[in-house]
């Protein structure tokens, strides 16, 4: 039974994959490379706790005892007791595939573990190992803590029993999941949103629409919670180019190109709501 979870990664999504566990009764350790991010990841969790407990939906008591679960550290060896191991670092193979050489080192016999990438085939991460039947893919979605989604992917060699605990660990910090079989990059969700984000920069870019008005029309035309526009920004536009270049370098499909003007923003330092400014103005 799954009891500690070790997440690599303070950044957004680690932090908030760290938040839920420790809520729901997982002792959790939060890795990162400086103590500034690991400093910043638990002030993060705390004041979303806070806001929790002033709207009812978390107990004072049980938001200190889910700190208490929570313990942060710079040294990847503390992995070594962790029943599974979630990476949330930077979205490139390169990145990835690193950390997990480690983690095959140093992580215990029987350990799963899995990888939140949004994009990069699990069976690509998987092969660096000597274990991929552990490996698998547990893409959770930003804000984590509010997002009810978890998608589950296979890697080509990832066995029955990985994906049975990957799966009650996200059931057990109140997920739904999805399971995706065969590990095409992207997936199913971001397969589907780069497309149609993709598509929404080319017909901002062609000044066909304001930003404002293309959100609006897949909030009202087809229900969208959130315009593909601001969900760019909310993503980071830099996350959100990366992602469709993944999906395009595997797929060659010109659908999910990267248009010039994510391009142009990333090297701009337009990376959206983390930088103030994206699609629109945060300041």
């Amino acid at each position: 039974m799954t009891k500690k979870i070790a997440v690599i990664g303070a950044g957004l999504m680690g932090a908030g994959i760290a938040q839920v566990s420790a809520q729901h009764g997982y002792e959790v350790i939060l890795r990162d490379v400086t103590d500034a991010a690991l400093d910043r990841a638990r002030s993060g969790i705390a004041a979303s706790y806070e806001k929790f407990v002033a709207k009812g939906r978390l107990t004072a008591e049980d938001a200190e005892a889910a700190l208490a679960r929570l313990s942060v550290t710079t040294d990847l060896g503390a992995v070594a007791d962790a029943d599974l191991v979630v990476e949330a670092v930077f979205e490139r193979i390169e990145v990835k595939q690193e950390v997990f050489r480690e983690l095959d080192r140093l992580a215990k016999d029987g350990a799963v573990l899995a990888t939140n990438t949004s994009a990069i085939p699990i069976t690509q991460i998987a092969a660096v190992t000597g274990r991929p039947e552990a490996v698998v893919g547990t893409h959770f979605f930003s804000p984590v803590p509010l997002m009810a989604l978890c998608e589950l992917v296979r890697g080509y060699k990832t066995s029955d029993e990985t994906l049975a605990v990957a799966r009650t660990f996200a059931e057990g910090v109140g997920k739904t999941c999805i399971v995706v079989n065969r590990d095409v990059a992207g997936f199913v969700t971001t397969r589907l949103i780069a497309a149609l984000t993709t598509e929404a920069v080319r017909l901002y870019e062609a000044g066909v629409a304001t930003a404002e008005d293309i959100d609006v029309a897949c909030k009202l035309g087809f229900s969208h919670a959130m315009g593909p526009l601001a969900t760019i920004d909310l993503t980071g536009v830099d996350i959100m180019r990366n992602a469709s270049a993944n999906i395009y370098e595997e797929t060659k499909d010109e659908k999910f190109a990267p248009p010039e003007l994510l391009n142009r923003m990333v090297t701009a330092g337009d990376l959206g709501r983390k930088s103030g400014k994206g699609f629109y103005s945060y300041e």
